[in-house]
C-alpha cells in the first residue's frame, strides 16, 4: 500500500518516512502543501499523513481540495497543535484521524493499519441499479453481470461514490488517471462511452448521463 506523507519538517518526514518503509509501505514524501495536493489525488495513494501547519498552502486546505475529488481517502491529520477546537476543525474538515505531536511511532502506525483496514472493508457499492463488486470488478445490472477492466471500474466507482452529483472532466482526470492538469485528452468521453455500451439493457440505457460542456453524472433510471 501506498501513503503519502505531507510534511515541511525534513527530520519528521525522514522519520516517518524510514519507519513506514520498513514495515512494508510504499511511501511518498511532499514538502509543501500544494505539491501534497497534487500528490494526494494520484489514485495509487492509499492513504495520506497530512501535517496541519504547512507553508504557504496549509493542511485544512489540502484536506478540503484532496475532499473534493476523493472523498473516500483516509487522511490522518498530524498537529503540534493539540487544542479541542484544532482538533475539531481537522475533524469536522474531512480528516479521519488525528494525532498529535510529539508522538509514539507504534501508535501512528496502529492508526494506520485501522485507516487501511477500514477502506479495504469496502467491497462493493451500489447506486443506480447498478451493484459494483469492488474487488472482482464486476457491475451488475438487470440480472446481468459484465467484467470491467481496472479503468472502467475506477470510473464506474467514482460516479456511484458520487449519484446525483456532476463529476466534472478535470475531476474524473485526477481522480482516476491521476492527472492534476488538462493534457488536451478524451479520455474519459472515451470511457464513459465504454461502460454506457456494457451497461445498457434492452429498453433501459447506461445511467450516465452527459451535460454538455460541464462533465458526467450517474443517475436513477428514468
Amino acid at each position: 500500500m501506498k501513503i503519502l506523507i505531507v510534511e515541511d519538517e525534513a527530520g519528521i518526514a525522514d522519520f516517518l518516512g524510514r519507519g513506514l518503509r520498513a514495515e512494508g509501505y510504499d511511501v511518498e514524501v511532499a514538502g509543501d502543501g500544494e505539491a501534497g495536493a497534487r500528490l494526494a489525488l494520484d489514485p495509487e495513494v492509499d492513504l495520506v499523513l497530512l501535517d496541519r501547519m504547512l507553508p504557504g498552502v496549509d493542511g485544512i486546505e489540502v484536506l478540503a481540495r484532496v475532499r473534493r475529488v476523493r472523498p473516500a481517502l483516509p487522511v490522518i491529520m498530524l498537529t503540534a497543535r493539540g487544542e479541542v477546537a484544532d482538533r475539531i476543525e481537522g475533524l469536522d474538515s474531512g480528516a479521519t484521524d488525528y494525532v498529535t505531536k510529539p508522538f509514539a511511532f507504534d501508535e501512528l502506525l496502529a492508526r494506520v493499519r485501522a485507516q487501511l483496514r477500514s477502506a479495504a472493508s469496502e467491497t462493493s457499492l451500489e447506486a443506480a441499479d447498478i451493484r459494483l463488486d469492488l474487488i472482482g470488478r464486476t457491475a451488475q445490472r438487470d440480472g446481468e453481470t459484465t467484467e470491467l477492466p481496472r479503468r472502467e471500474a475506477d470510473l464506474l466507482a467514482y460516479l456511484m461514490r458520487n449519484e446525483g452529483h456532476v463529476c466534472t472532466r478535470e475531476e474524473l482526470l485526477s481522480a482516476v488517471w491521476g492527472y492534476d492538469h488538462d493534457p488536451g485528452t478524451n479520455i474519459v468521453q472515451v470511457y464513459v462511452g465504454y461502460l454506457r455500451r456494457k451497461l445498457a439493457r434492452p429498453g433501459s440505457p447506461a445511467p450516465i448521463e452527459t451535460l454538455r460542456s460541464v462533465g458526467y453524472r450517474l443517475r436513477e433510471p428514468r
